[in-house]
């Protein structure tokens, strides 16, 4: 599943858009490294995101395409 995808989804980020415009400004880090928007998300990968002076490091445990929104936060563990 392609990142921005997987972001929305995860409700890490509420629009696909804006997730979108976060990978390409480079604030979406995969595994120490900088991705773009469609790089594909696989359980194991650790992924960090930077919201102004905060970040968040989270690694993920689930993709899958179709969650609830009560079911959003067992796709990630925070690390």
């Amino acid at each position: 599943m392609r990142l921005d995808k997987w972001l929305k989804v995860s409700r890490l980020i509420k629009r696909r858009t804006v997730a979108n415009e976060a990978c390409d400004a480079q604030r979406v880090t995969a595994n120490g490294r900088a991705v773009k928007a469609g790089y594909e998300v696989k359980p194991g990968d650790v992924l960090e995101l930077r919201f102004g002076e905060r970040t968040v490091r989270v690694e993920v445990l689930v993709v899958a395409d179709n969650v609830g929104k009560a079911d959003a936060a067992a796709m990630y563990r925070e690390v």
